[in-house]
């Protein structure tokens, strides 16, 4: 590995987009110096030449290499950083997405991961959250640092029986613990917030990752976390997407409001637009609704899929839809509702997470896709299309709210 490729994993690269012992003091030290900046910035690589009057969305590349489904994906620099149901994380090179190197295997299932600085958490199926960061050891880029809640954490409170809650008939855990499935992680204002299949919504301390509040959020599995101008937003099985916020600014966090789905549906995924005054929800009916972030009040619906929408990423006006039906949507925001522009297809099994690059490429920019296929494809997509080829596509938002406009 040459220690050039090393400048490219540090602080200055990382993008945010989502356990047994502490390491040893030397290890702690070590790790805790602050690794200096990449003196040149990104590399620049080349993407397949696109014409900027093109209005059509394109596949790019095929990625293989997992052996068992991808459950999530996120950007660090110049690289894409995978992770999957069999445990694997995986770090892939751009231009040509080569594998770079693995890390992290035989940690437990892998259900979310985020970025943040030059650490990178990953909530697993064992109902702990992992921290790696990076390092300056070439043959061990990618350290493990510690897990959550760390073991300082439980010291502080295993001994007082008020720590303790009951999370099923006969079994009680800390409260600071997760007693069911990690299945989604989100990063604001140095806190980390974690949902959880065992519906709770916990939130975290950056600098010394110490459990701060655990929240009793949804009445069914918390499927997904988004966050936007100071507001926590949690999807969850139960048809509901929750907004939490505080009060203080280091206070805790209290329920805003609620944004009701329909009725007997899980919302499976959960974004923002970008200016932060809509928030859209994709269901298990295949439709995506959207609010406005500021009333809570829904504005539209759309029928995305005629399969259940398991993942969705924004861009400016553009937002995509992955779902079981295997096939990625695209929708360009209009000012009550949106209009679809284009369909991905070319996986074989249900997409089940989306991650979009915050560059522009080609008059576009390109949107990672991770499937149950096994597989990790990367789409063009062109930020805005001929108005005529617009105007043939068939409006098919049906109206909510017609009184409350973004």
């Amino acid at each position: 590995m040459k220690p050039s490729i090393l400048t490219h994993l540090l602080p200055n690269a990382f993008l945010s987009i989502t356990t047994t012992s502490r390491t040893s003091s030397s290890d702690e030290s070590s790790d805790a110096e602050e690794i200096p900046a990449a003196p040149h910035g990104f590399i620049h690589y080349a993407i397949p030449q696109i014409p900027s009057s093109s209005s059509s969305c394109r596949s790019v590349s095929i990625v293989s290499g997992h052996t068992e489904s991808v459950s999530c994906l996120a950007l660090c620099g110049e690289f894409v950083i995978s992770a999957s149901q069999g445990k694997e994380i995986m770090v892939w090179q751009q231009p040509d997405l080569h594998l770079f190197t693995k890390f992290g295997h035989g940690r437990g299932s892998v259900k979310a991961l985020v970025t943040v600085g030059s650490m990178i958490f990953t909530a697993h199926q064992d109902s702990k959250i992992r921290v790696w960061k990076v390092s300056r050891n070439l043959e061990n880029i990618f350290k493990f640092v510690d897990t959550l809640p760390t073991n300082k954490d439980y010291l502080g409170k295993f001994m007082k029986r008020s720590h303790y809650i009951q999370s099923r008939r006969h079994h009680k855990h800390l409260w600071i613990e997760h007693s069911d499935t990690i299945s989604c992680l989100a990063v604001h204002d140095n806190l980390i917030y974690s949902g959880s299949w065992d519906r709770t919504l916990k939130i975290w301390r950056l600098s010394d990752f110490k459990c701060l509040e655990s929240i009793k959020a949804h009445d069914d599995a918390i499927n997904a976390l988004t966050t936007s101008k100071g507001t926590v937003f949690s999807a969850s099985a139960d048809g509901k997407i929750k907004a939490w916020g505080r009060l203080e600014p280091e206070g805790s966090h209290s329920l805003k409001g609620v944004l009701q789905g329909h009725k007997d549906i899980s919302i499976n995924s959960v974004v923002v637009s970008g200016d932060g005054t809509v928030v859209y929800g994709g269901g298990s009916d295949g439709y995506v609704t959207g609010w406005s972030a500021e009333s809570l009040k829904g504005i539209f619906e759309v029928e995305a899929h005629k399969m259940s929408v398991l993942c969705m990423c924004m861009k400016g006006e553009i937002l995509c839809t992955g779902s079981t039906d295997r096939s990625i949507g695209v929708w360009k925001r209009e000012v009550n509702g949106l209009t679809k522009i284009g369909v991905m297809n070319g996986h074989d099994g249900p997409i089940k997470c989306l991650q979009v690059s915050p560059s522009s490429v080609g008059g576009g920019f390109l949107v990672y896709s991770g499937s149950l296929d096994k597989s990790i494809r990367v789409w063009w997509v062109p930020k805005s299309t001929k108005e005529e080829d617009l105007n043939s596509q068939a409006k098919i938002t049906k109206t909510i709210n017609r009184t409350v406009t973004f």
